[in-house]
């Protein structure tokens, strides 16, 4: 099937990206999908699932990772850590045309004597560098990372986010940005859908570079996406079969989860036990293996999240709930509004 892009545009007014979260955690809207009543709240959840369905959530935690740096000459540098599990580290640098291999970034007024900050090692062919970060990643982030909110929030990280940027459920340091769907499950809302009798399962994937990177032809081409690292337990394993085996339904809280799910999902739909990379590409004509559901946020046109809800749902459908989502005001992106589609 021929993919263009051009097919999943669509016009946004720029006063419906949230920039805040919303007052409580479950209090965004939630748009359900070809219900006859569509227009409803995420506190309205437990209402749209069943007794014996499962709810599989994603429990990586965002990393501290955007660092404000200097050169030697007193030029501000930004630095993302992509990851903080080794010595040396990918890395999203601005500016970075000029840095030198083994050029060191300092923290902005340290001491001369100060060793915290990166060495440049080198420049990687996805247009990443290498870094090392000094001391070490973990403590570095610790003692001076910011959460990296994103670029269209206009805004630098405030105390607020240091809850509201992350799940309720967070465990397993490795993402560098949300999965933003989760983010409106609240602990009571997890008390009310286990007295419905909805399970809940964790899956980890941490998020990575792929999502500051917008789409490109030669990805549609390839039908694969950056590699993203996932999860998958023996435990959740065991709760999606026992799903399934009862008849109930699967469904994924945002795009990270189900991506983790089918990746790992044998042709039968069984899991594979343990840790992988994904590169899973959902578009039309995508038949899933596992999942039955899906809680999404309203997501950026001409993107591959768009083109995963469409394949789910229908572009046509899709695209249409979005128009009737513009017209009646709701809220797009990380901090945004919610989408179920069963």
């Amino acid at each position: 099937m021929l993919l263009d892009l051009a097919d999943y545009h669509f016009e946004l007014p720029e006063s419906l990206i949230a920039t805040a979260p919303p007052a409580a955690r479950d209090g965004a809207r939630m748009l359900v999908l070809g219900a006859e009543e569509p227009h409803q709240r995420v506190v309205d959840l437990p209402t749209w699932l069943n007794p014996g369905d499962l709810l599989v959530v994603n429990d990586t935690r965002v990393l501290r990772c955007r660092l404000q740096l200097e050169r030697e000459s007193g030029g501000r540098v930004e630095v993302l850590l992509l990851r903080a599990d080794a010595a040396v580290v990918p890395a999203l640098v601005r500016p970075a045309k000029k840095l030198k291999l083994g050029e060191r970034l300092r923290l902005p007024g340290a001491a001369p004597d100060d060793p915290r900050g990166v060495i440049i090692e080198g420049r990687d062919p996805d247009g990443t560098l290498s870094v090392r970060p000094l001391p070490d990643a973990t403590t570095l982030m610790a003692e001076r990372g910011a959460l990296p909110l994103p670029p269209y929030l206009r805004r630098e990280a405030g105390p607020e986010d240091d809850q509201r940027y992350q799940t309720v459920f967070a465990a397993k340091d490795g993402a560098v940005a949300a999965p933003t769907a989760g983010l409106h499950l609240s602990e009571r809302l997890l008390a009310r859908l286990s007295e419905r009798g909805v399970g809940l399962a964790r899956i980890t994937l941490h998020v990575g570079q792929g999502t500051f990177q917008p789409l490109r032809e030669e990805d549609l081409a390839r039908g694969a996406l950056h590699a993203e690292r996932y999860e998958i337990s023996a435990e959740t394993a065991e709760a999606v079969a026992a799903c399934r085996a009862r008849g109930g339904r699967v469904v994924a809280v945002g795009t990270t989860s189900l991506r983790a799910l089918e990746s790992a999902a044998e042709p039968d739909g069984r899991l594979r036990v343990g840790a992988g990379e994904t590169t899973l590409f959902v578009r039309e004509g995508y038949r899933p293996r596992v999942i039955s559901g899906l809680l999404t946020n309203f997501h950026l046109p001409n993107t591959s999240l768009l083109m995963l809800v469409c394949a789910l749902g229908g572009r046509e459908r899709v695209l249409g709930a979005y128009r009737e989502a513009i017209a009646h005001g709701y809220r797009f992106y990380s901090y945004g509004d919610a989408m179920l589609l069963l």
